[in-house]
């Protein structure tokens, strides 16, 4: 709709607050969630290509995304279980004339890409410029007539949170892509597949597909990457607080500057033990063959791929118990049937953060060991837990690892004594609260 048209609904929607704005961000943030976009349709960058009084504003948002469980085994097409989160990116997009992307993020400089070239540059790997040129190839690749857009958007997904903030990036302009030039029908099992070979192929990085999933999927979600070109993506019911629980991340202020050869060494060593078999990925392999060959395989590819791939057999099993543990909790119909449930999964997630640990070794690079703050965050949640608290809770690396955010499970009732000592260590604000939410990258109405 017309820019005045578009102000006047969401001044009137951030009086009113509707249920759409609840549904993304919670009663308590729904009227600032609304004046997000207020504010970014109020400022859109219109130009010669984009005209005031011509150009259709539109909504959209996509989802950050949390880990549940399956750390590091989707690139070995293993099993994991994420949700979409109220952190977001949320923006205001439309067509503009000349072929080309526009995209002004809140804080960060203005990226301006050609849509003429749709071929991978090396030179561009890391960048955002690299991330929409990737979607637009991928699109094109599947038969849209691409045209230019100009976005105006802003992120609350912070830098290093492992909420899959580049993720994000790509389901949201996968989504915009297709609304405005594809009609919008693809799936968002497509819009995240699309999403991850621009990441691969034009980005540089050899992410798995449970990020772009889960931030486009809306929910929570099992996903089981056996067949990669055809995961199966369950959805699954997660009330937390019913339970009597929160789930927070913990904001380490780790940097996340030259940790891809980290990130890129887990799934190579995983393969690597793989091809040891002549197979592609862990998931076609067997545990018991690995562990009768262990010696072989140290040979071979080193102890540290073998570790990695036990993490592999182990969290694959273990996603299989949280997802049995979720579904008691969301079936249990009295105190003790859910303390049971919430027991079994938060035992879980502590089993899930000892192997990450100890097997997978992402909680810290070795390329700078001085810092180790998700480490810290990780004994300090340990003792907390252990000393401040009568009901069980749990902690592990959140996301990617290496630095960023660790995952906390607390009693709703000790979240502000925890804020208190975790703040002390790494700063104001350093634990956020998340709400697991329906929408995961899609258009909004108002």
């Amino acid at each position: 709709m017309k820019q005045e048209q578009l102000l006047e609904k969401l001044r009137h929607a951030s009086e009113r607050v509707p249920l759409l704005f609840e549904k993304l961000y919670g009663v308590e943030e729904a009227g600032q969630g609304c004046r997000r976009y207020l504010g970014l349709a109020e400022n859109f960058p219109f130009d010669n290509e984009v005209k005031k009084d011509d150009a259709d504003l539109r909504l959209f948002t996509a989802a950050g995304r949390t880990e549940l469980g399956g750390n590091h085994t989707d690139h070995n097409y293993g099993k994991v279980l994420a949700a979409s989160v109220q952190l977001d990116q949320a923006a205001v997009a439309a067509k503009r004339a000349d072929g080309k992307v526009f995209f002004r993020s809140t804080g960060f400089p203005d990226v301006t890409v050609d849509l003429s070239n749709l071929e991978p540059d090396e030179r561009e790997y890391g960048t955002t410029e690299a991330l929409i040129r990737g979607i637009a190839a991928e699109l094109h690749k599947r038969g849209i007539v691409l045209g230019g857009i100009s976005v105006n958007a802003d992120s609350a997904i912070f830098a290093g949170s492992g909420l899959s903030s580049s993720a994000a990036v790509e389901v949201l302009f996968g989504r915009i892509f297709d609304n405005l030039y594809g009609g919008g029908n693809r799936t968002a099992l497509e819009i995240a597949q699309i999403g991850q070979k621009a990441e691969n192929v034009f980005f540089g990085k050899p992410c798995g597909l449970m990020d772009q999933t889960a931030c486009a999927s809306g929910g929570a979600v099992a996903i089981d990457f056996a067949d990669v070109e055809k995961p199966l993506v369950k959805r699954v019911n997660v009330d937390l607080d019913a339970a009597g629980y929160t789930l927070c991340v913990v904001n380490t202020r780790g940097s996340h500057a030259d940790l891809t050869p980290d990130y890129a060494a887990i799934p190579a060593e995983m393969k690597a033990v793989a091809a040891f078999f002549g197979k592609k990925v862990l998931r076609e392999c067997d545990e018991e063959s690995v562990e009768s060959r262990a010696a072989e395989i140290r040979r071979t590819c080193g102890d540290r791929a073998l570790l990695r791939a036990l993490h592999f057999f182990d969290e694959n099993q273990r996603v299989d118990a949280m997802l049995a543990a979720l579904e008691k909790l969301d079936a249990a119909s009295g105190h003790s049937s859910r303390r049971e449930a919430i027991i079994e999964y938060l035992g879980l997630i502590n089993d899930s953060g000892h192997s990450s640990w100890e097997l997978l070794q992402n909680v810290y690079s070795t390329q700078n060991v001085r810092e180790q703050g998700a480490s810290l965050g990780l004994v300090l949640t340990r003792d907390f837990l252990r000393a401040e608290t009568t009901a069980p809770g749990a902690c592990r690396i959140h996301g990617g690892g290496f630095a960023g955010t660790i995952a906390a499970y607390l009693p709703l009732n000790t979240l502000q004594n925890y804020r208190k000592i975790m703040d002390a260590v790494f700063g104001a604000d350093s634990v956020i609260p998340l709400r697991i939410r329906p929408t995961g990258a899609e258009e909004l109405t108002v």
